[in-house]
């Protein structure tokens, strides 16, 4: 149990193969858990479908950034060429969009790639050294090579201690440890 002033972050089961992860995430959803999260070495196939994982908002941030982008170097050239400085060279019309495209192409994706950049850091809360999950021992040891690890936050509405302990244990988890914040 918890020692006098340790916060418990959540519930930490430990399953042998990446099947039964899934198995066991899928049921645990199904049994009405939402702040469930899986740890594994390498990527599961069907674990994202079993964790009822939201999408990501991020390509809408990469599609707005890529507009403005395309908005800026469009519209900094129109206003360059047709207000600012309006030279009449050779009877050619001020302006001239098709000479405008090879800058407009390549601020749009220089906008989206930023976008794409900086909306990654703010959506995975990136850089984060640090999670409760590394204060499990066997989660250091194992969590990078060979484990395969699902957690259920005590935030969640349905979190009980004891009951959540018993359904982890239920789903054939080689190991239940708790959490420290």
């Amino acid at each position: 149990m918890n020692a006098p002033g340790n916060e418990l972050y959540g519930l930490l089961a430990k399953f042998s193969t990446p099947e039964a992860l899934v198995e066991a995430a899928r049921r645990t959803t199904r049994a009405g858990y939402r702040r469930v999260d899986a740890y594994t070495p390498f990527p599961v196939e069907g674990l994202y479908q079993a964790l009822r994982l939201r999408s990501s908002p991020l390509p809408f941030v990469i599609l707005a950034g890529g507009i403005a982008g395309a908005l800026t170097g469009f519209l900094m050239q129109t206003f360059a060429n047709v207000v600012d400085l309006p030279l009449n060279i050779g009877g050619r019309p001020l302006f001239s969009w098709p000479a405008y495209i090879p800058i407009t192409f390549e601020l749009t994706i220089l906008f989206a790639a930023g976008a794409g950049i900086l909306g990654l850091f703010y959506f995975t809360r990136f850089p984060e050294p640090y999670h409760p999950v590394f204060n499990v021992e066997d989660f250091q040891e194992h969590g990078s090579q060979d484990g395969f690890y699902l957690s259920v936050e005590a935030k969640d509405p349905r979190f009980d201690l004891v009951e959540t302990r018993k359904f982890l244990e239920d789903l054939d988890a080689v190991m239940v440890a708790e959490i420290e914040a």
